[in-house]
């Protein structure tokens, strides 16, 4: 992605949502969702315009879920 990015999510039953992006090393680079949601589908945007190029990844909780995607950032 250069530089913004959607990412999309299903939640199937209300429960308590986090996205988080880190980077390559683990750090935290971005919170995108810490709350509460109601069951349903969801797009979120994430902009790196600040981030060097490179390897992120996104954790997605929520509930009992959770879920670890990668990004590649090329600008």
């Amino acid at each position: 992605f250069n530089p913004n990015t959607k990412i999309k999510y299903t939640i199937p039953s209300e429960s308590f949502v986090q996205l988080k992006v880190y980077d390559v090393l683990g750090n935290e680079v971005a919170t995108l969702v810490n709350e509460e949601k109601p069951a349903g589908n969801y797009v979120i945007n994430f902009s790196a315009e600040k981030n060097p190029s490179g390897i992120y990844f996104y954790t997605l909780a929520a509930g009992e879920f959770n879920q670890t995607k990668k990004m590649i950032l090329m600008k």
